[in-house]
């Protein structure tokens, strides 16, 4: 199984949709429907092997990526000999990670040694890269094996993942609508089973944006805390991606994304943004002071998807936190600025991207780019400088509240291209996802964790907080999860 030609040749003939917990509740999980930690603590105690671990994935990518396109390709060969070199460290008896032997995902616009850094499009199908990305690389060095890579849009810059190279990705909860973007690929396989951890990034909600959609966890981390570098030119991005874009890690449980988040997070030589942080936690039997706003300001919110984040915040409650409605006063206009703000970027990069993005990709921005005309540079400096200011407004809210919750986004997925049919669907595209942008403009840690169903698909709800409260996010999520429960992963539905 050296390609992912083979692996989707098998259509799935499940149709439940309904996660599996009956199995798990048994005690009979199979291996793919563990989470990392649990995979990793069964190979530790010599219950299972990295090899049997990798070929139970493999087997269920055999069995349901025909449905989703999640998966684009295998890293076979290289994959198998990782995994036996695993378990001979563990007959051995020598020191292990705290992920040793088990197989992880990594978005297509990762690098990953000996392997093409894609970006979803035909003209980097070739870029094979020599090193490792710094997430990739100590991924490794606590122990995991990357064992496929997974499906993006062109260069990420669309909520919706369809790769001009690699097609359209599923949603595992229904297949007509959108598994999120810009890491779809990643969120599809998780909910799906086909992997029990993945790596991805975000620019404007995409860890979060895919999360929401297929029911799983992720947090955008702390700009700084996590490295990032790229083979690939450009090696130096500009600015507002330097602000604004990280890299992360997705789950189906929150404590995997934390173990995951501990191995990334720290300064790295080839990021010199990146942070010699020590990520704070709460101290055990913390009360929390959660601020709520089920509805955020500047559009409309579906009532399902209200209702689930009430019922988060009802968990919470329950659990002896203090939760309360309220949220910062610039609140919309950190939504706008994100736009404003990115746009330059973006127009600058745009006669570049012309010849090698698809025209779906390139039609999102050019609606973008119509709704904010161009600014000169004087108005552009202006905005840095409310910025700041919004930045204070959020650091002084943070004083009061430990976190905010929200929706991730105000409505359930769209249905595939809902986000490019016409300027009115990208303005709704925009208004759904504006409960992710202001952790991007200020950056701030935002963690998502399933809060239940809207209309049969998942609702996940936001955790923001103040800077470096990247572990107390998490823990507030935990409290969620253990109080809602997990939503995967399921069989796909299919037809």
């Amino acid at each position: 199984m050296s390609d992912v030609r083979r692996i989707a040749t098998h259509r799935s003939s499940r149709r439940s949709g309904a996660p599996l917990r009956s199995l798990a509740s048994a005690g009979v999980s199979e291996l793919w429907q563990l989470s990392a930690l649990e995979l990793a603590d069964r190979i530790r105690r010599g219950e299972t092997s990295s090899r049997e671990v990798l070929h139970a994935l493999l087997d269920r990518v055999e069995a349901v990526n025909g449905d989703l396109n999640a998966i684009v390709a295998i890293l076979g060969d290289e994959a198998e000999k990782a995994a036996d070199s695993a378990d001979q460290a563990v007959a051995d008896g020598v020191p292990l990670g705290p992920l040793h032997g088990v197989p992880i995902t990594v978005k297509e616009n990762i690098d990953v040694a000996g392997w093409p850094t894609t970006h979803g499009v035909p003209a980097f199908a070739e870029a094979v890269v020599p090193v490792d990305a710094p997430v990739v690389e100590r991924m490794r060095a606590a122990g995991a094996i990357p064992f496929a890579r997974t499906n993006m849009p062109d260069f990420g810059l669309r909520v919706h993942t369809d790769s001009t190279l690699r097609g359209l990705t599923r949603n595992p909860w229904r297949p007509d609508v959108t598994a999120g973007g810009s890491s779809g690929g990643e969120a599809s396989s998780l909910a799906s089973g086909m992997s029990p951890l993945g790596l991805g990034n975000d620019l404007g909600g995409s860890l979060r944006n895919p999360a929401h959609c297929c029911g799983i966890t992720s947090i955008k981390p702390t700009t700084g805390v996590v490295p990032h570098a790229s083979f690939l030119p450009p090696e130096d991005p500009l600015i507002m991606f330097q602000l604004m874009a990280v890299e992360g890690v997705l789950a189906r449980r929150v404590a995997d994304v934390r173990a995951g988040l501990q191995v990334l997070a720290g300064a790295h030589p080839r990021d010199p943004l990146s942070l010699p942080v020590n990520l704070r936690t709460s101290e055990p039997g913390a009360r929390f002071r959660i601020a709520v706003c089920t509805e955020p300001p500047g559009g409309t919110t579906d009532a399902g998807v209200a209702a689930a984040v009430r019922r988060a915040a009802d968990a919470l409650a329950d659990a002896g936190h203090d939760v309360d409605e309220a949220m910062p006063p610039t609140y919309e206009r950190a939504i706008e600025l994100w736009v404003q703000m990115l746009l330059p970027d973006v127009r600058f990069m745009r006669p570049l991207l012309e010849d090698v993005m698809g025209a779906d990709s390139k039609a999102f921005l050019d609606f973008a780019a119509i709704e904010y005309p161009p600014i000169d540079i004087s108005t552009w400096a202006l905005l840095f400088a409310e910025r700041h200011g919004v930045m204070r407004d959020w650091s002084a809210f943070f004083d009061t509240w430990d976190a905010l919750l929200t929706p991730t986004w105000t409505q359930p997925p769209f249905a595939h291209g809902a986000d490019i049919g016409s300027l009115d669907e990208a303005r709704n595209t925009l208004s759904l996802m504006r409960p992710v942008l202001p952790a991007n403009l200020l950056g701030l840690p935002a963690a998502v964790v399933p809060a239940g169903l809207a209309a049969g698909l998942p609702v996940g709800a936001q955790l923001t907080g103040p800077r470096f409260a990247d572990l107390v996010m998490l823990d507030v999520a935990q409290t969620v999860e253990d109080q809602l429960g997990i939503l995967t992963p399921i069989d796909p539905v299919t037809g």
